[in-house]
């Protein structure tokens, strides 16, 4: 499985005056989107959410967001490592991800972007 890169994950009470925060200091412009009620700004090496405390404390529990060249290769890799896939494979509007529970308890996301 090739690793791409990885997104560190911010939770916050505000999207709009935390993006130009994060712009300046990653020297880069947000790409914000929705998913399930709560907003995302992908800014740099930053995943910036705000929504519902409710879908947020689910969040909160993602160590990280693993960028891989193919989620369906992570997933195999993933499983015969031991890891518990916990949903995904599925399509975003940024791609493919996966949710998984290594052998050590701790959470992580997969994405890809070959929709």
């Amino acid at each position: 499985m090739e690793i791409m890169g990885a997104s560190l994950r911010i939770c916050v009470d505000d999207l709009d005056t935390a993006i130009p925060f994060y712009e300046r200091l990653a020297g880069a412009s947000a790409l914000r989107f929705e998913r399930g009620g709560v907003q995302v700004a992908a800014v740099g090496s930053f995943l910036v959410m705000s929504g519902p405390e409710s879908e947020l404390e689910v969040l909160r529990k993602v160590t990280a967001t693993i960028a891989v060249k193919d989620v369906e290769e992570a997933h195999r890799l993933l499983t015969e490592l031991g890891a518990h896939v916990v949903a995904g494979p599925v399509s975003t509007p940024a791609g493919r991800n996966l949710l998984a529970v290594h052998p050590d308890g701790s959470i992580f996301e997969y994405v890809d972007q070959t929709g």
